[in-house]
């Protein structure tokens, strides 16, 4: 019998690209925004990334070791992504027992409680600054100004200043500023053309697709154009909240996580509208000033029912 006869289950198409590949790429998509980061904050900041990494690696091989899983999952680079996803949104001055702390939550709770690497419903990553946040949030709120500033020991971020009077805000921050990363906020947030240029290489590349991350953007900058104006409707200063804070580095690294996004066109379009509803409401109403992180965290916990009205139904199937 000829081969060509044979039938065998899916998937029938393979392609070069694994999960492997993307991880490591989208690791190294990153890597401009974490020089850009301990350029600005000092060496604290290698260091806090360093201890982050580590300790997702070891966290994540015993882990597996405990659960007599295939070892070789630790070098797949989901641990390195984590780990450095974490780091990312630390502070720069950050003890080193923070990373040491989250890292390790990150991994054994956030992921392989869960089964592992395609199992976890939140984002590792984000599910290990939730629980610093909660657990030492004086620490997670300390910010450290560039380290050419006179003022550089400790300052709030554009977004905290915010709250407290828009005009002084925009004089200490111009656009310039927020693009380049002369601000205060966490160490792989600041520098919004080094986040921008990593994102390019990924959308180029086709490891990520553009529905999450423009809706997203759109949808925090247009409902802060229309909302969040000190004169009123309509007044709003769209460009500082789309770089103000974490949106770039959430909007395209976290939120379009593999595991724990929708899968159809139609679902990522839905999710990334919501998380930037979210993000407005709690960036104007809640007591913190960013909202990004939690926003992709809830929005993770809808993507199941997401999928569920969003994916293309197979060939043939009827609704009973």
């Amino acid at each position: 019998m000829s081969d060509s006869l044979i039938v065998s289950i899916g998937p029938h198409i393979k392609d070069k690209v694994s999960t492997k590949r993307i991880m490591w790429a989208v690791t190294l998509s990153l890597l401009p925004a974490g020089l850009a980061g301990i350029f600005i904050f000092g060496m604290n900041s290698l260091f806090v990334i360093i201890t982050s990494i580590a300790t997702a690696v070891i966290t994540e091989a015993l882990t597996l070791a405990v659960r007599k899983k295939d070892m070789g999952a630790v070098w797949d680079g989901s641990a390195v992504l984590t780990g450095l996803l974490l780091a990312y949104n630390l502070p720069p001055q950050s003890p080193l027992w923070l990373p040491m702390a989250g890292s390790f939550f990150a991994i054994a709770i956030g992921k392989q409680a869960f089964g592992g690497l395609g199992h976890n419903i939140f984002n590792p990553a984000l599910a290990g600054r939730a629980f610093l946040m909660i657990s030492w949030p004086l620490y997670m709120t300390t910010w450290q100004l560039p380290r050419w500033r006179a003022d550089a020991v400790a300052g709030a971020t554009p977004l905290a200043l915010y709250k407290e009077g828009e005009a002084f805000v925009m004089k200490s921050s111009s656009y310039c500023d927020l693009l380049i990363g002369n601000r205060g906020g966490c160490i792989g947030e600041v520098c919004v053309i080094a986040l921008l240029a990593g994102a390019a290489y990924l959308l180029i590349k086709k490891y990520i697709s553009w529905h999450i991350p423009v809706t997203f953007i759109a949808t925090v900058a247009l409902m802060s154009w229309i909302f969040n104006g000190r004169a009123g409707l309509f007044t709003g200063d769209a460009l500082f909240f789309t770089l103000a804070g974490g949106l770039i580095l959430g909007a395209f690294f976290m939120a379009t996580d593999y595991v724990t996004s929708p899968l159809s066109s139609r679902g990522k379009l839905i999710f990334g509208t919501l998380c930037g509803v979210l993000t407005f409401l709690i960036r104007k109403f809640a007591g913190y000033p960013e909202g990004v992180s939690y926003a992709i965290l809830i929005m993770n916990a809808a993507t199941p029912i997401i999928d569920r009205y969003t994916f293309p139904k197979w060939f043939g199937w009827r609704r009973e």
